[in-house]
């Protein structure tokens, strides 16, 4: 499955001490990763986030497809699905703009800080702004 790791958890990783309650992944819109995507959210029992269960919801590649903003209840946690990271782009811009991360044995990619920093300002939500304080701080200390 390939994926970028965005947002909050990504900002973690880059050091910021804001703590988040789901994960945010850009995945590339291939037919064949969004076949493994689905398999693997199929598995998770994964359902739209916020609408009752019993509402009729079928999680398929044509599904992924139509909603450039997915948000997720799984059974391992909340996820949030996009297709573009404002201020970086598509999956394969934001790749470019990630870095490998080891956690465990899991290995992933994750958006770099400046990345970031491009993906809050452009986002423009209060709490995003309000966010980049504490990035353009961890940025500026790492530049010294």
């Amino acid at each position: 499955m390939r994926f970028v790791v965005v947002g909050g958890v990504a900002a973690t990783i880059q050091g910021s001490a804001r703590f988040t309650n789901d994960i945010d992944l850009c995945y590339d819109a291939a037919p064949d990763n969004l076949e493994a995507l689905v398999r693997v959210l199929q598995m998770w029992h994964a359902y739209l986030r916020g609408v009752e269960r019993r509402l009729p919801f079928v999680l398929d590649a044509r599904a992924l497809r139509a909603a450039p903003v997915m948000t997720l209840t799984t059974d391992v946690g909340d996820i949030n699905l996009i297709d573009r990271v404002p201020g970086v782009g598509t999956y394969a811009d934001a790749i470019a703009r990630a870095e490998s991360v080891t956690i465990g044995s899991t290995e992933f990619r994750a958006l770099t800080l400046p990345a970031l920093i491009a993906s809050k300002r452009a986002a423009g939500r209060p709490k995003d702004l309000e966010h980049l304080i504490e990035l353009e701080a961890l940025l500026a200390l790492r530049r010294r």
